[in-house]
């Protein structure tokens, strides 16, 4: 590596520390990140009556297929979408590519299948572009929206509110954690799935319990990183993508986000030089392949952070017992915490990370 690309990350950073706030609870990102228990009870409260009836004309369209389309730290939330509906549903679920109908402009045939659009904003023009063909399609469309008078709210066949209020960080915080809630809310309403609802009905109170976890003894392993693994699998692969992006953006990171059963195939070579790796933990039939994982790992020197387990040998995180469904919103609610704080140790704003704004307008 050259002396200018080894000297850019510092440049960044001290491009950065004149603005960086030293107190962690005085950004906005904090703040907001705070906000989410808070978000999912009135979520809970407001979306209840319409999200039974929304699951009710899910069940009389029995859809052939299911179609998530989203952006960024929404298109983490689609990955746990996925995942959900095809473990809970046994229903055949696939991300869209927004440039097939607004860049190649294909018309695709989508009669009778569900199409979950998800966005903060709802504003970004591929998104709208992509739902726009999708209703032109024939697909029953579903947009989980946090700005109410939004275009993607306006135009779907079905609004879903976040309800996670004004999000004035550029990193979404709140939202991401209002709209895995509103997927479990939508999954547990369309299966009629009682004990998944109850689940989700612990949520805001555990939420609370998440944000006051001390993360902190992952501040040193992490303040000189360079280069992260961020592992994650079934349900919990999104919260890893959704953690990688934010080490990225707020962090300067550079954090990869891979599926536990896709290490072996070849990142496995990146693990060189005390590359660490963090594995993000749920209570399900993956718990067990990776605690494996992360055993093997320490076995051969790596050093390893666990959140949602407790595994021998690594950093094992504090965290709270609940239902799979939830644990992702309950680990990401803690990671948000310690990400702040991690950016600020680095030298930099969480709430001005470099060539972003709070809508990306892809086209």
């Amino acid at each position: 590596m050259g002396n200018e690309t080894a000297l850019q990350p510092n440049v960044l950073r001290q491009s950065a520390m004149s603005t960086a706030p030293l107190d962690p609870g005085s950004t906005l990102m904090f703040a907001e990140a705070a906000q989410a228990a808070a978000s999912v009870r009135l979520q809970l409260q407001g979306n209840g009556a319409a999200l039974a009836e929304l699951g009710a004309q899910l069940r009389a369209l029995q859809p052939r297929a299911a179609i998530t389309c989203a952006r960024g730290s929404s298109d983490h939330a689609a990955t746990f979408a996925r995942y959900l509906i095809e473990t809970r549903m046994g229903l055949l679920t696939s991300s869209a590519s927004p440039s097939v109908s607004s860049v190649y402009g294909v018309q695709q045939d989508l009669q009778r299948c569900l199409f979950l659009a998800i966005s903060q904003s709802g504003k970004s023009p591929d998104l709208l572009a992509a739902t726009n063909a999708a209703q032109q399609a024939g697909a029953t469309v579903v947009a989980l929206v946090n700005v109410a008078d939004s275009p993607l709210a306006r135009s779907a066949r079905f609004f879903v509110p976040l309800q996670a209020g004004a999000e004035t960080s550029v990193a979404a915080t709140k939202s991401y954690i209002a709209t895995l809630s509103a997927i479990v809310q939508l999954v547990a309403s369309w299966s009629e799935d009682t004990g998944l609802q109850r689940a989700l009905e612990t949520a805001p109170d555990l939420l609370e319990q998440a944000w006051q976890q001390d993360w902190s003894s992952a501040l040193d392993l992490l303040s000189g990183a360079e280069h992260l693994l961020v592992i994650g699998r079934g349900i919990g692969l999104g919260l890893a993508q959704e953690a990688a992006l934010k080490l990225k953006e707020t962090c300067g990171l550079h954090a990869e986000a891979f599926s536990g059963a896709e290490l072996r195939h070849g990142p496995m070579a990146l693990l060189q030089g005390g590359v660490p790796v963090w594995i993000f933990v749920q209570d399900d039939e993956t718990r067990a392949g990776l605690e494996q994982l992360a055993r093997e790992l320490v076995d051969a020197g790596t050093p390893v952070i666990v959140a949602g387990s407790r595994v021998a040998g690594a950093l094992s995180l504090p965290f709270a017992s609940a239902d799979p469904a939830i644990a992702p919103l309950l680990l990401v609610q803690s990671f948000y915490r310690l990400a702040n704080a991690l950016a600020l140790a680095r030298g930099l704003n969480p709430d001005q990370p470099p060539f972003l704004k709070k809508v990306t307008e892809t086209r």
